[in-house]
């Protein structure tokens, strides 16, 4: 049947009636922009590009649920309320009394954790010192007493003590600073550029693991990190998955290693946070090629718009389930000395900076 449209339609019609249906649809934009519901009725019945987005949020927040009732290694949740109560200690004044709309919720959650070994060692020790901390601190009421003999019931052994706690707020002057100026900083960011030709050399994995480790310190909304790194490091499969996005087509033979970044939407029970994960794997991505770069690997950042085929593709590839969504590619690997780099002129920092009266 393919075939014989083939013969029936030639590519000259079809780009026609496609860029016909282009015109219609700037035709009726204009209506359907008027409210919300004519807005929404236009991406039910006119559009199904949000479809997947929407699916993929519904499945996110089933599966918060899901895993906050048997977490393995790391809990959302508990990530994410830890690090409320980080924020209500350092708060200046301190409020004699906080967080009693979550305390008990995080208490339950840490013990849960605690009792079933769910949490990794550093996860367990930072919630387990905070609390202390947090105990150690705040006033009294009937709520907060209560999560505060749950938590000591679970930690028997424990003292509510504030000595030798390392996970714990600290004063800004206690960072260790780095020796580089801004100019030795600047000078990194004009080095970093987006790197398209690789030598034939492997990429030994310990470099891209303190790239790692170095983007994790990234910022993240709650500190709910709600991202990993697919790593592709043989060239064969390199090549396979870099193959996939769409401008790949001309180079995407020379990679030797990629990663593709992955948003985990059940990181989050509500809509309004669908966003983050775009944009706490964004600050990861950016902080791990700079990393590379530091150990004289280049890297490239490869576009990942919501083309459904794509999406199918590289989901079943990776066999993500549907909460999971690719973010970007990024290709990276010892740079060819000989390989072009486009110039790319960036915009200046007076074209950038909007200064608006309030």
């Amino acid at each position: 049947m393919r075939a014989l449209l083939k013969r029936i339609i030639t590519k000259e019609q079809v780009e026609q009636l496609r860029m016909r249906l282009e015109q219609f649809d700037r035709f009726i934009l204009p209506f359907f922009v008027k409210s919300r519901f004519l807005s929404s009725f236009y991406y039910c019945f006119f559009s199904r590009r949000f479809a997947r987005e929407h699916q993929s949020v519904l499945k996110g927040r089933i599966q918060y649920y899901a895993n906050s009732d048997a977490p393995e290694n790391s809990s959302v949740l508990l990530r994410r309320n830890i690090h409320r109560l980080e924020k209500g200690i350092i708060m200046r004044p301190q409020r004699a009394t906080f967080a009693e709309g979550y305390i008990g919720e995080t208490v339950a959650q840490f013990n849960k954790c605690f009792r079933a070994k769910r949490l990794n060692g550093e996860e367990e020790k930072w919630a387990k010192e905070v609390l202390l901390r947090y105990f150690a601190l705040v006033g009294e009421s009937d709520i907060i007493n209560a999560a505060r003999r749950e938590f000591f019931d679970a930690m028997a052994d424990q003292q509510n003590c504030d000595k030798n706690l390392a996970s714990v707020p600290y004063a800004h002057k206690d960072i260790v600073r780095a020796d580089i100026s801004f100019e030795q900083f600047k000078q990194l960011c004009v080095q970093r550029r987006s790197v398209r030709w690789f030598q034939d050399k492997p990429v030994p994995r310990e470099l891209i693991d303190n790239a790692l480790n170095a983007a994790t310190l990234a910022p993240s909304a709650c500190n709910r990190q709600p991202f990993e790194f697919y790593l592709f490091n043989e060239p064969e499969q390199a090549q396979k998955v870099g193959a996939i996005p769409m401008g790949t087509a001309g180079f995407s033979h020379n990679f030797q290693s990629v990663v593709v970044v992955v948003g985990d939407l059940a990181a989050y029970p509500y809509e309004r946070d669908r966003h983050v994960i775009y944009i706490d794997g964004s600050l990861a991505a950016m902080q791990f090629m700079l990393a590379l770069e530091t150990q004289g690997l280049g890297s490239c950042v490869i576009n990942w718009p919501d083309v459904e085929q794509l999406e199918k593709k590289m989901s079943k590839l990776l066999k993500l389930s549907h909460n999971q969504r690719p973010l970007m590619v990024i290709s990276l690997g010892y740079a060819d000395p000989e390989g072009k780099i486009p110039f790319s002129q960036k915009k200046s920092a007076k074209e950038l900076i909007k200064e608006v009266s309030l």
